[in-house]
C-alpha cells in the first residue's frame, strides 16, 4: 500500500486528503516510479473542482502530471530503464502518490546537476511549451515572443528557452516583482497588465509568436500585434472563449490561430514530444543553461495548502511536493 493525496471531494482545497491505496501495478511498457517529488500545475486545480477529469484508463482521484523519482520495478517489454535509474515523467494522472506507473517513453533522465524536486518541475512545463512555442508557434532565432503570465511555471519556461533559442521575450504578469523577475529571466521587459496596457506599450514591435492562456479579452489586441505571419498559440482560454473576427484580415496578413492541450493526447504523440524534448531541451538543462524556477516544497500531507497558494496567485515560477 502507499500514501497518496486523493480528491475525495470535489470542490475547494480541503477536498485533497490523505489516503491509503494499492501500489500501482506497471504495464508491459510502463515503469513504476518511487516518487521523490511531484511538480504542481494548474490543472490539477482543475481536476480537484470537477473541471478536468483524468483521461481513461488513468486513475480518477489522484491529480498530479509530472514526477521524479527513482524506477522501482519494471514491465515486461520495457527497455530503456531499469530499477534504481533517477528519472522524470509526465503522466496523465495519479503523480499526487509515493508510487506512480509511466509509460517507459515518457520518462527523461534526470539531470546530474538538479534535484528530485526541480526535475519533477520540467515535464508538464517543458513539454507543453515545446510544443506550443516551438513546433506549433515555429519560433525562430531573432522572432519576438509575447508570453502572458511570464512569472508562472509555462512563463518562466517559455521565457528561458525563448531567449535560449536566440529570440527576443516580452512578458506580462501582475506585479512589478514578477516583471521585474521576468526580466532577470532574459525578458527584455515585464509588463504589469494591472497598471499598463500591454498592447499600448508594444504597439511599435513586431510581434511574431504570442503565446495566450487568457483568451477572448486579449484576442483583439492579439490581432493589432502581430506582425504579418505571425502565431498566435492558445494553451488554455481561463476569460473567455469565445470571439468573433475578420477573416478576410486573417487572410491578408497571412495569420495563424492554433493552440493544443497535453493530457488527452495519445502515447505516441506525447513519445515523440519526449525525444524532441531530451534533443533540444535537455542539453540546456545539463549545462546550466536552463533550470525550473521552484518557490515553495510542501510535503505530500500539505497539498492542499499548495493547492491554496497556486490559486492565490502569490508565487513565482512552480510549485512542488515532496515525498520521500
Amino acid at each position: 500500500m502507499m500514501q497518496a493525496a486523493s480528491i475525495t471531494q470535489y470542490g475547494d482545497a480541503d477536498g485533497l486528503s490523505i489516503q491509503r491505496r494499492p501500489v500501482p501495478t506497471p504495464r508491459a511498457k510502463e515503469v513504476l516510479i518511487r516518487v521523490h517529488a511531484a511538480g504542481i500545475n494548474r490543472p490539477d486545480i482543475f481536476q480537484r473542482k470537477g473541471n478536468y477529469p483524468a483521461p481513461p484508463g488513468v486513475v480518477a482521484d489522484i491529480p498530479g502530471l509530472e514526477v521524479a523519482g527513482v524506477v522501482e520495478a519494471c514491465g515486461a517489454e520495457v527497455k530503456r530503464w531499469v530499477p534504481g535509474d533517477r528519472v522524470c515523467a509526465l503522466l496523465g494522472g495519479g503523480g499526487y502518490a509515493e508510487f506512480a506507473a509511466a509509460d517507459e517513453a515518457h520518462c527523461l533522465p534526470i539531470p546530474a546537476n538538479l534535484d528530485f524536486v526541480e526535475a519533477a518541475c520540467l515535464p508538464e512545463t517543458v513539454f507543453t511549451v515545446w510544443h506550443n512555442v516551438f513546433q506549433r508557434g515555429k519560433l525562430q532565432c531573432g522572432e519576438t515572443l509575447l508570453v502572458h503570465g511570464g512569472s508562472g511555471g509555462i512563463g518562466t519556461t517559455a521565457i528561458q528557452l525563448g531567449t535560449a533559442f536566440g529570440a527576443r521575450v516580452y512578458a506580462t504578469a501582475g506585479t512589478r516583482e514578477k516583471c521585474d523577475f521576468c526580466e532577470q529571466l532574459g525578458a527584455v521587459a515585464g509588463i504589469n497588465y494591472h497598471e499598463r496596457d500591454f498592447a499600448e506599450e508594444l504597439a511599435g514591435e513586431r510581434i511574431d509568436v504570442i503565446l495566450d492562456s487568457i483568451g477572448a479579452p486579449y484576442f483583439e489586441k492579439h490581432l493589432s500585434l502581430l506582425a504579418d505571419e505571425g502565431r498566435l498559440v492558445f494553451i488554455n482560454a481561463v476569460a473567455g472563449k469565445h470571439v468573433q473576427m475578420n477573416i478576410i484580415a486573417l487572410m491578408q496578413r497571412r495569420l495563424t490561430f492554433t493552440g493544443s492541450t497535453l493530457r488527452s493526447r495519445d502515447n505516441a504523440f506525447k513519445a515523440t514530444l519526449r525525444e524532441a524534448v531530451e534533443n533540444h531541451v535537455w542539453p540546456l538543462v545539463e549545462k546550466g543553461a536552463f533550470k525550473p524556477i521552484i518557490h515553495q516544497v510542501f510535503p505530500l500531507a500539505a497539498a492542499s495548502d499548495a493547492h491554496r497558494l497556486m490559486e492565490s496567485g502569490n508565487f513565482i515560477g512552480k510549485l512542488a511536493l515532496e515525498v520521500f
